[in-house]
């Protein structure tokens, strides 16, 4: 019994059969959790429905190459989301970007680099639902941006720019081609971490792959390469769906190809995306609300794509938290920041 006094209803597993069985085409024969971020060999081209409104690393440049007698500051940088557009709202709910930023001693040039969506969080997070397909339509792809120069005003206006380590040119040479190898195989944003439950040693059962965590990466490729941490505090923005152990339903081809065994499966997946689109007036915004509240707090239901493949995700109170969570930099007790040692501040439930 949730706080909503509604009782998710088991016999609407039924609709999943092709789950229950086990064997449902595309899914992990045997299940870990968290499940590992899946990655590809190379980047696939983008398709040119999916359209930016606001271009991806318009600046952007290559990586280049310092000498190995360098030293570069390394800073944190944070900042809220679309803070361009609008200022320190995002930031009074916590929801704040992260990057890295540089500086070489021997010319004193600055760089940042981040990774972000391609198309925008909205697109990242739920689909299109096109006329002319069955499937929902992803336009889905996270990618690291690299440019010269630190916006000062940017990150220490409503965020932060702090120094957490220095480095040799050697050491930054060696994390470029990292970076090259983890942009290459690591293609797809992936909003939500999905845990069971708000405590801290709660399992995790898929863990989100956005800017932060690619800038926690970074952060424990450096240590690993020999760079050593200032001891301060790091708080990185999570949001986090709460729910019962996930059900496998297959990928694309399985649930909305043309052999796909269960039609009802597949017009449930549409049905419960459809109020996500963007709406047109406050009408259509209060009907997409109240069909969004019914699916996610009244049913317990949610659709997740992870990996290319579906999973449906029995949902438990408190149902969805945005949280400004602590995260050690790498050399402390917790060095190999482990996505279950976190602590929470800022809590917003929803």
């Amino acid at each position: 019994m949730g706080a909503s006094g509604a009782v998710w209803q088991p016999w609407r597993l039924l609709l999943l059969w092709p789950a229950l069985l086990g064997f449902a085409a595309g899914c992990p024969q045997q299940l870990r959790w968290p499940v590992p971020y899946r990655r590809f060999d190379d980047r696939p081209p983008t398709d040119p429905y999916c359209q930016a409104r606001y271009t991806f690393c318009p600046t952007g440049s290559a990586i280049p190459i310092m000498s190995d007698k360098d030293v570069l500051e390394v800073y944190r940088l944070q900042a809220p989301v679309w803070e361009f557009k609008y200022g320190d709202l995002l930031g009074h709910l916590r929801i704040m970007h992260d990057a890295v930023g540089f500086t070489s001693s021997l010319t004193g040039r600055n760089y940042t680099m981040e990774w972000y969506e391609l198309f925008q969080l909205g697109n990242c997070t739920f689909p299109h639902l096109r006329p002319d397909r069955l499937a929902p339509f992803w336009c889905n792809q996270g990618a690291a941006c690299f440019y010269e120069g630190i916006n000062d005003a940017h990150w220490k206006e409503n965020g932060s720019l702090v120094l957490v380590t220095t480095i040799s040119g050697a050491m930054f040479n060696q994390m470029a081609k990292w970076v090259k190898y983890d942009n290459r195989t690591g293609i797809y944003y992936e909003t939500w971490m999905v845990k069971e439950s708000p405590e801290e040693q709660a399992r995790v059962w898929f863990e989100a792959y956005e800017c932060s965590k690619f800038v926690l990466r970074m952060y424990q490729k450096l240590a690993d390469l020999g760079a050593v941490f200032k001891k301060i505090q790091t708080n990185y923005t999570t949001l986090t769906l709460f729910s019962g152990e996930p059900i496998c339903l297959g990928n694309e081809t399985s649930i909305f190809g043309p052999q796909g065994s269960n039609k009802t499966l597949a017009m449930a997946i549409r049905d419960f995306y459809s109020p996500f689109k963007p709406y047109h007036s406050f009408k259509e915004f209060f009907i997409n609300f109240w069909r969004i509240f019914n699916e996610v707090i009244l049913k317990h239901e949610f659709y997740f794509f992870y990996n290319l493949e579906y999973w449906f995700l029995p949902l438990k109170y408190p149902y969805v938290k945005i949280a400004y969570e602590e995260i050690p930099l790498p050399g402390s007790s917790t060095s190999r920041l482990n996505p279950s040692q976190r602590t929470s501040a800022n809590a917003t439930l929803l």
